[in-house]
């Protein structure tokens, strides 16, 4: 129930939360199914689809609907809302056997669809997906060049910009780890492995399909939480539990204390871009690793 409302609070944002609710959903049966063959069950896999997919599918679609349907309360008691008098002005069109308010939501939704899987208007932030793990073309919202005396600029020019630009360590770090869990979770059959995976699936992998829309990097802040997740993970397995070996366990914590100073470092470094600050020139330049980035 509580997942539901999430993926349904989720959607009613975005319809792209329907890809972690197909996801999250099939993880769920998959859990059964482990859960199901572990206890020595038989047609432990039958039984998880019949018995537990049933239940699964309405508390987790049926809240998801329930709370999506309520998200658009708003639109339904307003009368000015987009659409919400389309049927006046459209009389014999759309889905004519429903009442008028319901009709003018399907319209609303037929468009909103519509111009989501069509949009392929050339952009010049527009990215691949390949490339967003990689942060190869960060979307530039905003740049602006005051000059001695402007915005608080004390040299000849100034730059003042928002670009989100990824930490590059958890970024970079994370395409590693990604790999390393979707090998723990198919060859180990880890379950918390298996819940990583299904966040990166739900949230990424769908992009793929929609690669020649028009789409930007700043879209993988919905899949982000995983990616992290994966990283502390990894981190985990990598340093092992202290009583194997204290030594190496020590060595390797510190290892990741200096990994997580740099990230912060990082981070520190290009917080003036990720919030509009006026700095000088030059010290914009060097933020901009890649000339991608501009």
């Amino acid at each position: 129930g509580v997942a539901g409302l999430a993926l349904g609070l989720a959607t009613s944002t975005k319809w792209s939360g329907l890809f972690f609710l197909a996801a999250f959903g099939l993880m769920t049966v998959w859990w059964d199914m482990g859960a199901r063959r572990a206890a020595g069950v038989r047609r432990w896999g039958l039984g998880a689809m019949l018995k537990d997919g049933p239940f699964a599918a309405l508390a987790m679609v049926g809240t998801t609907a329930v709370v999506y349907v309520a998200s658009w309360a708003g639109w339904f008691r307003s009368d000015a809302g987009y659409h919400r008098q389309w049927h006046t002005f459209h009389p014999g069109e759309g889905v004519m056997w429903l009442p008028p308010a319901l009709r003018n939501w399907v319209k609303y939704h037929q468009d909103a669809f519509a111009f989501n899987t069509t949009l392929q208007t050339p952009h010049p932030y527009q990215s691949d997906p390949w490339s967003w793990m990689l942060q190869l073309r960060p979307t530039s919202f905003f740049y602006e060049s005051p000059t001695r005396g402007v915005a608080g600029c004390t040299v000849e020019q100034c730059s003042q910009a928002i670009n989100p630009i990824g930490t590059i360590t958890v970024w970079w770090v994370g395409i590693l780890a990604l790999l390393v869990v979707v090998w723990w979770w198919l060859v180990h059959r880890d379950w918390r492995a298996g819940a990583i995976a299904a966040g990166i699936i739900g949230g990424y992998l769908p992009w793929f399909v929609f690669a020649d829309r028009t789409i930007y990097t700043f879209y993988a802040v919905a899949f982000e939480p995983w990616v992290v997740l994966a990283v502390t993970f990894v981190i985990g397995l990598w340093v092992g539990r202290r009583e194997d070996d204290p030594a190496r366990w020590q060595r390797r914590w510190l290892m990741v204390g200096g990994y997580l100073l740099l990230t912060l470092a990082l981070f520190a470094f290009f917080h003036p871009v990720y919030v509009g600050d006026t700095i000088p020139y030059d010290q914009w330049r060097w933020r901009m690793w890649l000339p991608s980035w501009i």
